[in-house]
């Protein structure tokens, strides 16, 4: 079986050539990820152009994701082959825009001193690095290193919990996601997010039919309003870089199957991202424990897992794709999916919902049984929005799960979901015209045959208010 659990890459000056772009199509890429808080947005979008091209040359639907800046305070840009950072080095942290070198890293905030006193730690990057400030100065602090790492391009920089007073999204950001939301991205990641509000804010900004809105999480409280960010957010990242900076480490894990476990409950995709291949920024091969990670991450039930700088700026963006490809299949084969669904499906029946969402609910738990008892090929979900192929994702179904909608915008954000092979389809007068086509669609891809079954989930093409309520099974003759 192809592989479900999907795989983001960020896009970086490693990678995005249109032939380094169309490799990573090739190895395995579903969803591109491009940082707003590196580059220029002229530059995103001209990048932009060049994955739609890739990914239409290779014949698939590949997602592409802005991840905006937030208020995330970041260092002046280190020279190109970085810098090594050892114990016990002193450096001068100082305000300011200009370029960081070994001894003088500058911090685009200008309020440096307001914030920071003897003893205080600075993260750097993923919290790798972490500096303790010895004494102040004019313009900035003295710190010491007490624990050593590479430092390249511009990474970020975290104060201690509760200092940095600025929160996401930034009125940049807002005018960052109009731009992105009128250029045709399908998902904006919403950086810092404290609370739900920051998730609307982020939504009125975006308009109506506008992109989805992948809530990260990455701050304290994020974590004490996830309930209430789960529910207005349309998907949802756990950042653990700076999640592991602002909380104790060692809930990192705990919270990371905290939020999958709720997310996929209320069919959310979720994405697990920071430092799952990291060794391969600079190695050919990844550590046994990075293995484990990415394996562990499947197990818990990731929609997607997410590459950083190993694409970005590492040494072979592709073979980095292709790497976590295999572990993820390979977890996959070990998972217990009919496990995970029929636990999804009784708490389901404890926790009844209302109006349209429960007819959403039941058919999608139905079809998710029929499939199982009839042994079907494929499950077929014909989707206007993708919140009825996102709703079944969430039972991870044995069965192939593809999803036709006539809208492309909708296929590209299908792209995050775990397991949903997104296909653009014509528009269709009627339900039978849809199942119809929908079925010749799996013939012809290879994934039916004469004899198999097919369970398919459509609603009324011409419903004002469109729901899935319609549930078949379809014997291929």
């Amino acid at each position: 079986m192809a592989r479900r659990t999907k795989i983001m890459a960020t896009v970086g000056p490693a990678c995005d050539s249109p032939e380094q772009l169309r490799a990573l199509v090739e190895a395995g890429m579903d969803v591109a990820r491009l940082g707003f808080a590196h580059g220029t947005p002229e530059g995103h979008l001209q990048t932009l152009g060049r994955i739609r091209d890739a990914a239409a040359a290779c014949g698939r639907v590949v997602g592409v994701l802005a991840d905006l800046p937030g208020p995330k305070l970041r260092t002046g840009q280190f020279p190109e082959d970085g810098i090594l950072l050892a114990v016990g080095d002193r450096v001068d942290v100082v305000a300011g825009t200009g370029p960081s070198s070994p001894h003088r890293i500058t911090v685009d905030h200008p309020a440096l001193l307001d914030d920071l006193g003897v003893g205080d730690c600075l993260a750097l990057g993923d919290g790798a690095v972490v500096l303790e400030v010895e004494r102040t100065t004019v313009g900035g602090v003295v710190a010491v290193a007490n624990s050593g790492g590479w430092l390249q391009g511009r990474p970020g920089l975290r104060l201690p919990a509760g200092r940095n007073r600025v929160s996401g999204p930034t009125a940049s950001d807002l005018d960052l996601l109009r731009l992105v939301t009128a250029a045709g991205f399908d998902m904006v990641a919403i950086s810092f997010v404290q609370s739900a509000d920051d998730v609307l804010r982020a939504r009125q900004a975006a308009g109506p039919g506008g992109p989805l809105i992948v809530a990260k999480i990455e701050t304290r409280g994020a974590v004490d309003d996830l309930a209430r960010i789960i529910d207005v957010a349309d998907a949802v990242m756990i950042a653990r870089g700076d999640l592991g900076v602002e909380c104790a480490i060692e809930e990192v894990p705990h919270l990371q199957k905290r939020i999958i476990r709720t997310c996929v409950q209320w069919g959310r995709p979720v994405i697990t991202a920071t430092q799952m291949l990291e060794s391969m920024v600079h190695s050919p091969a990844p550590t046994r424990a990075e293995a484990s990670d990415i394996a562990n991450a499947v197990f818990d039930g990731t929609d997607a897992l997410m590459l950083s700088a190993e694409t970005a700026i590492g040494r072979d963006p592709a073979e980095a794709v292709r790497t976590m490809a295999r572990i993820a299949t390979t977890a996959e084969r070990e998972a217990d999916y009919v496990q995970w669904g029929g636990r999804l499906g009784k708490l389901q029946r404890l926790e009844p919902v209302d109006g349209s969402l429960a007819i959403t609910a039941a058919t999608s738990m139905a079809a998710w049984q029929v499939a199982l008892t009839v042994d079907a090929a494929a499950i077929l979900c014909c989707t206007r929005s993708g919140a009825t192929a996102r709703a079944i994702a969430r039972f991870r179904p044995t069965a192939p799960l593809i999803g036709l909608s006539p809208s492309p915008a909708t296929a590209g954000q299908l792209t995050v979901s775990w397991g949903v092979l997104p296909v653009t389809v014509p528009e269709y007068g009627s339900i039978d015209d849809m199942i119809w086509f929908a079925t010749k669609l799996v013939v012809d891809m290879g994934l039916a045959r004469n004899g198999d079954n097919l369970v398919v989930l459509a609603g009324k093409p011409d419903d004002p208010d469109p729901i899935i309520d319609n549930l078949r099974v379809v014997r291929v003759r």
